[in-house]
């Protein structure tokens, strides 16, 4: 009875009967009369009751006792591994062949400009530098036998002879081995090569008891969490296809703030989400893209819970960009710690996978916001093995500053002292990571699909002057312009589309410059014809203007080689200046649209 029901409530049933509510107009009626003419659907990232439930129950448990239950794994750390029969070779290092970071797509064999003997010191310091730009955009990884790394991180040894047939593995001999071992890493082996063979019930018997691939996965999964081997606790967690509890959430956050997302590796199998999904078949298109990777499966959800958290507190973080492509996100992470560590791009990829939460955090912090970091091996007193500590690089302005604000005079020439390079070796470091910085920057905002401010509708107006726009096959009509306005959603992701088929993030870089080039034609008083204008020829011969004044010889111009065939030395240009690469972008629009220059060969153009 309405007697029983609180006041608030009855004077509010009054006021929908009556057809308004705080001005607004409603209508009271029975669920099924609404039903027709209604959309329904699934707040997937809140809980039912059933989840409640089974959550509880899981506390219950552990509370209960749930450290009681048998281990089936010997539960040492032991990190040197013991010799594996030649019979089972194909077993070792499975684990580390199931990744597919690559951070060498174009396969470059050698890191040397020049085969012989450098003439002279100076020569010496060229190919260093040269050396140091290859190595940054293509690390590539060892051919040999390598021992586990100094920082422990998870590098496993991978043997010339690769995998053998599957009749040559004896299963038997493998769960006996796994019976005697204490060493992680074969643990790890082991038991995924047994349960991508078998499936996660295949029934076995470890430490005299019966058991299922699965039960070791669990006990794998919380041992590798107990001596915080993060590369193991991300691997298991893929096998056991966790999903992160606020992943559908996280996802929602960016993708209504107009942010797309994709997932997976750039030209293989990159999958694009526009709009939220239950948590589960997001779950399931992240395990699918990614195939067999287990390990980066696990990684892109802990990186769309970092990215969500950085847009709901920083978002300016994410200006001017359209889509958070993960997979390319991870690359780039990978590439900057083979550029940091100087390392292998293999090896890269085990120390990714193995930073801390808080580290892959960090790291991806300061991808995001451009700040320069370091990166640092630290040991602990209460871990047997070194672990990466990544913090920010503080600037040469800054360490002057702390010496000024030290106590002592001997204090303050101290730290003068050590923020100078002392010997030339130290000297040739610093140069070379200055000489890096512009290709870093292009490779971080051609990866997070950073454009300039303005960047679409300028791009809108340039396609309105001419037929369309071809970009490395891809093109773009003048129909465009008639079918949606300059500053359209829509627009700025056709041509957001268009750049993101090409799999090189510096080299998409140069073409979103090449576009801002182009926009010259619109913004000065220029009469030129413009039919259909090939953007990535525009670099290509702006490219080869640069390799003519820079008098590289042409047995070297092969050598220098980067990306798409653009100098690694035009990569690394600064934007402005005379040298710069929209200096050459510009000389290269002139000379393929045949705009007149005057006495001094120079053309009048105005580049806001």
């Amino acid at each position: 009875s309405s007697q029983n029901l609180p006041t608030a409530l009855v004077a509010t049933i009054k006021k929908l009967q009556s057809g308004y509510i705080a001005g607004t107009r409603v209508h009271m009626g029975k669920l099924r009369d609404f039903l027709t003419t209604s959309c329904v659907t699934k707040l997937s990232f809140l809980p039912d009751d059933s989840t409640q439930e089974m959550q509880l129950n899981k506390i219950m448990k552990g509370l209960a006792g749930h450290t009681s239950r048998p281990k089936l794994l010997s539960f040492g750390n032991k990190m040197k591994r013991r010799h594996i029969s030649r019979k089972n070779l194909s077993v070792h290092g499975s684990v580390r062949r199931s990744r597919s970071i690559q951070v060498d797509p174009e396969n470059i064999q050698d890191g040397s400009t020049s085969p012989g003997d450098p003439s002279s010191p100076q020569d010496e310091r060229e190919d260093h530098l040269l050396h140091h730009l290859k190595g940054g955009l293509h690390p590539m990884p060892q051919e040999c036998d390598r021992a586990p790394s100094p920082v422990g991180s998870p590098i496993l040894t991978r043997h010339k002879f690769g995998f053998t047939h599957e009749e040559s593995v004896d299963q038997q001999e493998l769960i006996e081995q796994l019976n005697h071992t204490e060493v992680l890493h074969e643990q790890a082996d082991i038991i995924h090569y047994l349960v991508m063979k078998n499936g996660p019930n295949w029934k076995t018997e470890v430490g005299g008891k019966d058991c299922t691939l699965k039960e070791l996965l669990v006990e794998l999964y919380e041992k590798a969490g107990h001596w915080k081997q993060w590369w193991l606790v991300r691997h298991t967690a893929g096998m056991l296809k966790k999903r992160v509890e606020e992943l559908a959430l996280s996802a929602t956050d960016l993708l209504v703030r107009q942010k797309q997302l994709s997932v997976g590796l750039p030209s293989v199998n990159e999958k694009v989400i526009t709009a939220p999904l239950p948590p589960d078949e997001l779950a399931a298109i992240i395990f699918e893209v990614y195939g067999e990777d287990l390990s980066t499966a696990s990684l892109t959800q802990e990186l769309l819970i970092y990215l969500a958290m950085f847009i709901r507190t920083e978002p300016k973080l994410f200006k001017e960009m359209l889509r958070l492509r993960v997979g390319l996100i991870i690359q780039v992470m990978a590439s900057e710690l083979a550029r940091t560590l100087k390392c292998s791009g293999d090896e890269a990829s085990d120390h990714l996978l193995n930073l801390s939460p808080f580290e892959m955090k960090t790291l991806l912090h300061h991808i995001l916001s451009g700040k320069e970091f370091v990166i640092k091996a630290v040991h602990s007193e209460h871990e047997d093995e070194s672990c990466l500590r990544v913090k920010s690089k503080k600037s040469q302005e800054e360490a002057n500053q702390f010496a000024r604000l030290s106590k002592s005079p001997q204090k303050k020439m101290l730290d003068l002292a050590l923020s100078q390079p002392e010997t030339e070796e130290e000297d040739i470091a610093m140069e070379t990571d200055r000489q890096g910085q512009w290709l870093r920057r292009r490779r971080l905002d051609g990866a997070l699909n950073r454009v300039p401010e303005g960047f679409y509708p300028r791009v809108w107006k340039v396609l309105s002057m001419c037929s369309g726009l071809s970009i490395e096959g891809k093109f773009l009509p003048n129909s465009l312009t008639r079918e949606m306005t300059p500053g359209e959603f829509k627009f700025a992701l056709r041509v957001e589309t268009v750049l993101n088929t090409i799999p090189q993030p510096e080299y998409r870089q140069l073409m979103v410059e090449a576009l801002i080039v182009l926009t010259m034609v619109s913004e000065n008083e220029w009469s030129v014809k413009m039919d259909e204008i090939h953007v990535d020829k525009l670099v290509h011969e702006a490219n080869a203007l640069f390799i003519k004044d820079q008098d590289i010889p042409k047995e070297s111009v092969k050598q220098c080689e980067g990306p798409t065939g653009i100098c690694l030395h035009f990569y690394d240009s600064a934007p402005s200046g005379r040298f710069g690469t929209m200096s050459y972008l510009c000389r290269a629009l002139a000379n393929i649209l045949h705009i007149p220059a005057d006495h001094e060969g120079n053309v009048e153009c105005n580049l806001s």
